[in-house]
């Protein structure tokens, strides 16, 4: 879309935090007002600038109806009641009574208009905050915390939203309003005008000073709110680990302080608000009692007319409310302000891995996966890879073993380009896996791993997630083909709804094994030419092992097979077995030749029994 400009931009890459204060960066950074942060969000608009000039429209109308009204009362007053003209007084009641109804027909349409525009805008904010999260590559989503990257799709896009909805708007329609009744006040008394306008330099100051005390109040509750978000989403997520060790009153503790935290800055924020506008409505006051004392005065010395005093008092009411609202305004753009940054700063973050320019279609592989002299490291100097060379051939099944932290889930990685390689190729096919579109590549893979993941929706639904192009006519038949080749049909048909049964969180109504089944009916479907099992039977009983390892029997077949397993068991009858230790493959060769061998496959067969 066009209004995106932020969302595909190049920026300075993954920060990479790795705690939730560097997640939201420093305030002392950051400016109060930035124009081409401004600049980029009205960028968003532009789809829908003609509703935007219709709505502001309805402003102009709507300031110009508030604004006449005073002035009809006035000459109500000073004409036809002043004289007893009953007959003059009926087009001015008439003309006052279009003016009430131009305003009120002005402000629905405007209201109307601008929450059409501000349900789009989240709409497009949040979908392409989306897309770009799926763009970036996995390094990001493992060193970012979950729950603060919820927070600026969530919070910071609704404070976005407001400014550009509403505040721009709003900001028009005051304006207009304070100029014009300083003009019309002008206009009827200068004298009176100019009492109103004394307290304006004590605004001035106290705006200045507000303005410099919430620069940081403001951003502070943004990070406020993130942390608590953040703290929130790792706490739930890690609720069993949490029980487990009994450190419930622990980590009540440390959400709490997030808590605190949040409150204190809300509190610092809006304690500086309830000082300014009271501050505000107090010059107001003084402004209306000096205008009702010497307009009072000019009305009984016949220097006034009663209507102008009558129209004054109102003015004046009005002249202070737009600088209530732009004061607020100016809250809303401060928190804004806050919000885009950490926005933009996300949007900033560059897709370290991007199809390269001419990158082709994977077609259809034959499948051949190879690792030639493949380097890689998550931190620098610490490498994973160094120098690694195995080979997995076309249809046959690579075993790739070893210790804990050996490297082997790092080769799952660099297969699947969810990394690129520091040194070395990896090769499908003999070519160069960067070669390939990522999209069309990873959609001729097939990966099950430690962790069965299930979507929410039906079983069926998670079976076919693989296979979104499928008829819906055919769809049930392959689903149910697939679940049988996987062994998962049995215990499927058992369920109270069968297939359609829902998943609940995390898979909660199924066990470890079940869901790997239902996974691994996932994989069948989608027919790949590469499998990657990583780690996949490590969580599993051994009655649910021998019916996933029955139906990874049927899902080998024909297709090239990469496995990184902890069970020796296992993986005894693949045609290669590479032993890694150390990111170097230590060993090779089939399970009979290693066992010959006496080295290290051969100790760690021994020592699982």
């Amino acid at each position: 879309m066009s209004a995106a400009g932020g969302f595909g931009s190049a920026g300075t890459g993954s920060p990479g935090p790795n705690s939730l204060l560097e997640a939201f960066g420093s305030d002392s950074e950051r400016k109060a007002f930035d124009a081409g942060i401004l600049l980029r969000l009205l960028a968003f608009l532009k789809p829908y600038r003609l509703r935007m000039a219709f709505a502001a429209v309805c402003v102009v109308v709507s300031s110009g109806a508030a604004l006449v009204a005073p002035w009809l009362i006035k000459s109500a007053i000073d004409g036809p009641i002043a004289s007893s003209d009953v007959a003059g007084l009926v087009p001015l009641v008439a003309l006052l009574s279009s003016a009430y109804v131009a305003y009120a027909l002005a402000s629905g349409f405007q209201n109307y208009l601008l929450s059409w525009v501000g349900q789009r805008l989240l709409l497009d904010l949040r979908v392409g905050l989306f897309r770009h999260l799926q763009a970036l590559h996995l390094g990001y989503h493992d060193t970012h915390i979950v729950g603060v990257t919820i927070s600026r799709i969530m919070n910071d896009v609704g404070t976005i939203n407001e400014l550009l909805s509403q505040g721009l708007l709003s900001f028009l329609g005051d304006v207009l309003i304070l100029v014009g009744t300083m003009v019309v006040m002008l206009m009827m008394s200068p004298p009176l005008a100019l009492l109103v306008f004394s307290v304006i330099p004590f605004m001035i100051v106290a705006t200045l000073l507000f303005a410099i005390r919430a620069r940081g109040a403001f951003r502070e509750t943004r990070s406020a709110v993130a942390s608590v978000v953040g703290n929130l989403a790792e706490n739930i997520s890690g609720m069993r680990a949490i029980q487990a060790n009994a450190q419930e009153e622990r980590v009540r503790q440390g959400f709490d302080r997030s808590n605190v935290r949040n409150k204190d800055a809300h509190v610092r924020a809006t304690t500086l608000s309830f000082i300014f506008i009271p501050t505000v409505d107090f010059l107001s006051i003084i402004a209306m009692t000096l205008v009702l004392f010497f307009g009072g005065r000019a009305v009984v010395m016949g220097n006034a007319s009663l209507g102008v005093l009558v129209a004054f008092m109102t003015y004046s009411s009005r002249f202070f409310q737009p600088i209530r609202e732009l004061s607020q305004l100016f809250t809303t753009m401060q928190s804004a302000m806050a919000s885009a940054e950490q926005v933009f700063r996300l949007l900033d973050t560059a897709p370290a891995l991007v199809d390269f320019a001419g990158a082709m279609d994977a077609g259809r592989l034959q499948g051949s996966l190879e690792f030639k002299s493949v380097s890689f490291s998550y931190r620098k100097g610490e490498p994973v890879l160094n120098g690694l060379s195995l080979v997995a051939e076309k249809g046959r099944m690579l075993a790739v073993v070893g210790p804990t932290g050996a490297g082997k889930s790092t080769i799952v990685n660099l297969a699947y380009r969810f990394y690129d390689a520091e040194a070395g190729q990896v090769l499908i096919d003999g070519r160069d896996i960067r070669q390939y579109r990522q999209a069309s590549l990873r959609s001729r893979m097939a990966l099950v791993s430690q962790e069965p993941f299930l979507f929410p929706g039906t079983i069926r639904d998670n079976i076919l997630f693989a296979r979104p192009d499928m008829e819906r006519s055919s769809a049930g038949n392959a689903a149910e083909a697939a679940a049988r080749a996987a062994n998962a049909h049995d215990f499927i048909s058992d369920l109270s709804r069968g297939y359609d049964t829902l998943i609940e969180e995390g898979g909660s109504n199924l066990s470890v094994g079940q869901r790997q089944l239902v996974c691994i009916a996932r994989a069948i479907l989608a027919d790949p030419r590469i499998l990657v099992m990583d780690e996949a039977t490590a969580n599993i009983d051994t009655l649910t092992e021998g019916l996933i390892q029955d139906a990874l029997g049927r899902l080998f077949e024909g297709r090239t097979a990469l496995v990184i397993a902890h069970r020796l068991s296992t993986v005894r009858h693949a045609h290669r077995i590479c032993f890694l230790d150390a990111g170097r493959v230590r060993e090779t060769g089939t399970h009979d030749e290693l066992m010959a061998l006496g080295g290290r496959y051969r100790s760690l067969w021994k020592s699982q029994g």
